[in-house]
């Protein structure tokens, strides 16, 4: 996403075991990933559990993953996307099952296993935006002015690799309404990029000034387009019509096995929508109009492949239409 809020993460009403284990790993790992706590969470659930089979085991984690998505969707800051939890709880999942088919003889020695690497797996995540950044700066030239939406971990590594040995400017959009994009704006900035901000609405003006447009990604379809932070898709619309090149950066334990057709088939995101300060001020004229609807905001949007050049990954550079092999080799 991806956008996250600098704040703590706050637990629904009810204690969930495993959602405080997902929150715990969240708030003290302010550089992970969702999926990486899910799966975090997961491996704590197995080290708990008490089941002599695999099958029992793989039941007990099905529950916990279901739990760990309801807690989430309920919580009071929206910590997670759907996507993107999804796609971690479902590819660990299955990483169980076909583990516990090369161990079925030996129960014991397939849960160490899985606890062993489950344990490694942050690990490895953490350094797939390594292997993104090294893929990803090379289309990056030297003098180019880079456009990025909001806030994305992987993107802002990507362009600090870059910056390493080559001058380029970045203009970064507001991402409203958390503003997240101020904060892409300073880590760059105190890294000596030169840096713009604009308004989200502003993204047509400049794009004749760009070069390259680059975004992060909540979730990594299996049509080879993207869900993120609400805005991607104008932005790629746009880029589309000024014949810009649009990148996306993510890890590929994002990807999940979703074929959303269009906007409506998204799985539910928060509205998060805020009043802007003109629509705050107490003027009779221009206060927030107390009746307005406004519904109509969710957080994320679909951006279809036909928009994406590109997807820089941790499996590599990939078209859009790749995606849909990578992910049959992740579940098979």
């Amino acid at each position: 996403m991806t956008t996250n809020t600098s704040k703590s993460a706050s637990a629904p009403t009810g204690e969930s075991l495993i959602f405080n284990d997902f929150l715990e790993y969240l708030n003290q790992n302010k550089e992970a990933g969702v999926p990486v706590a899910a799966v975090r969470a997961l491996v704590a659930v197995m080290k708990r559990s008490n089941a002599s089979t695999m099958l029992g085991l793989t039941i007990e984690l099905r529950a916990a993953a279901d739990e760990l998505k309801l807690k989430a969707a309920e919580s009071q800051d929206k910590v997670s996307t759907s996507i993107s939890l999804t796609a971690g709880c479902e590819l660990f999942l299955r990483y169980v099952t076909r583990t516990g088919l090369d161990f079925a003889d030996d129960f014991s020695d397939c849960k160490r296993l899985l606890i062993e690497r489950g344990e490694k797996f942050a690990e490895i995540s953490m350094r797939s935006r390594k292997r993104i950044a090294e893929v990803g700066r090379s289309f990056i030239r030297d003098g180019a002015t880079v456009l990025t939406h909001a806030k994305s971990r992987v993107v802002m590594e990507l362009l600090i690799r870059a910056s390493e040995t080559k001058n380029f400017s970045v203009i970064v959009t507001e991402g409203r309404p958390e503003c997240a994009g101020y904060y892409t704006a300073r880590e760059l900035a105190k890294r000596g990029i030169p840096v713009s901000i604009v308004l989200d609405s502003a993204v047509a003006p400049v794009m004749n000034q760009v070069d390259v447009v680059i975004v992060g990604a909540e979730g990594v379809l299996e049509s080879g387009g993207i869900v993120n932070k609400v805005g991607t898709y104008q932005i790629a619309l746009v880029a589309k019509a000024h014949d810009k090149p649009f990148y996306v950066a993510a890890e590929s334990y994002k990807f999940a096995r979703l074929f959303p057709l269009s906007q409506s088939d998204l799985p539910p995101s928060p509205n998060n929508f805020q009043p802007c300060l003109l629509e705050k001020l107490e003027s009779s004229d221009d206060a927030f109009p107390p009746n307005a609807d406004t519904s109509k905001n969710p957080s994320s949007d679909l951006t279809p492949p036909s928009l994406i050049n590109l997807l820089f990954t941790d499996l590599g550079p990939l078209t859009p239409s790749a995606v849909s092999d990578e992910l049959i080799k992740l579940y098979q």
